[in-house]
């Protein structure tokens, strides 16, 4: 028995006939007459008495129009409920974010965010690993790099730069390199959370790109302890600009072939598509992406 078949039934005794209540919802005589027929099936009792001039309502019929005009107004009440809902900031956000700017930015930005809109709850995750948006239940992720699920919606926030850098302390005792190719005599200490290139580092001449094949002691997926085996003199890194802005400012790590440092991925907002994205959800993009351009000279030179 469904639900819509008892709120027809209520409408059919409340308007008082079948032929009002078919224009109500859109339908023929005929269709409102069978649905009431099959009501009348799966209940085993007759319902209503039909004549050409008139309904009449039997008792059993009487006690289900009660009932029935409960469930019409209970289905008005959920729909009351969500109507709307998602033009409002207020509900909860289930996010992922990659963990160089989660700590740099994103952290911050979302508890601002929640702070501006009581009502609002946030659940970020920054484990850094892909997770699959529909399936587990994100309502937002933030990515670097490139976009395949073409299911998606992707948001391109800012471009991020990667460098090549070391410490003065290993260039001194090492020597520093002049051609990219040189690095193949170098210990190249490689970050392995990336789809691609954590050996192979992409490099442009002439507006081609070429890659150097490196080798080093240390490979990890995690940058930040790259940053600080690269800082403690051990080797040369190839890193988000991002991740060692501040130590190139302040001349704790010195960047290496500036100009011809080919790699860099689009930062990306991407959540499920849908026709109506909840408003919760593009309002806090756009706050991120304010804050990602506020940072712009962290990301590009």
């Amino acid at each position: 028995m469904l639900a819509n078949d008892l709120i027809l039934f209520s409408q059919v005794i409340e308007l008082g006939s079948f032929s009002k209540a078919a224009e109500v919802n859109n339908l023929t005589n005929s269709v409102v007459s069978k649905r009431i027929a099959k009501l009348e099936a799966e209940l085993g009792v007759q319902l209503l008495y039909r004549t050409t001039r008139k309904l009449t309502v039997t008792e059993a019929g009487s006690i289900l129009a009660m009932r029935a005009k409960n469930v019409q107004q209970a289905t008005l009440e959920a729909i009351n409920a969500v109507s709307g809902l998602g033009d409002q900031i207020k509900g909860h956000i289930k996010m992922s974010v990659p963990t160089i700017s989660g700590d740099l930015l994103l952290a911050e930005a979302t508890a601002d965010f929640c702070n501006q809109h009581p009502g609002l709850t946030v659940d970020m995750s920054m484990d850094n690993k892909f997770v699959d948006l529909v399936n587990d239940g994100y309502d937002l992720v933030i990515r670097t790099g490139h976009l395949e699920d073409s299911s998606l919606i992707a948001r391109h926030i800012i471009d991020s730069q990667w460098v090549v850098c070391a410490s003065p302390r290993y260039l001194k005792q090492f020597g520093q390199p002049q051609q990219p190719i040189e690095l193949q005599q170098h210990n190249c200490l490689k970050y392995t959370y990336q789809t691609s290139g954590a050996d192979e580092w992409q490099f442009k001449t002439n507006n081609k790109d070429y890659f150097v094949k490196v080798t080093g002691t240390l490979a990890t997926n995690n940058a930040s302890a790259l940053r600080k085996a690269v800082l403690g003199g051990h080797g040369i890194g190839y890193l988000p600009r991002c991740l060692v802005y501040p130590d190139l400012c302040n001349g704790e790590l010195l960047e290496l072939f500036a100009d011809q440092v080919g790699k860099k991925l689009g930062v990306y907002a991407v959540y499920p598509f849908t026709k109506h994205p909840p408003n919760k959800v593009k309002m806090l993009v756009e706050y991120i992406k304010a804050r990602y351009l506020s940072m712009a000279h962290y990301f590009v030179s």
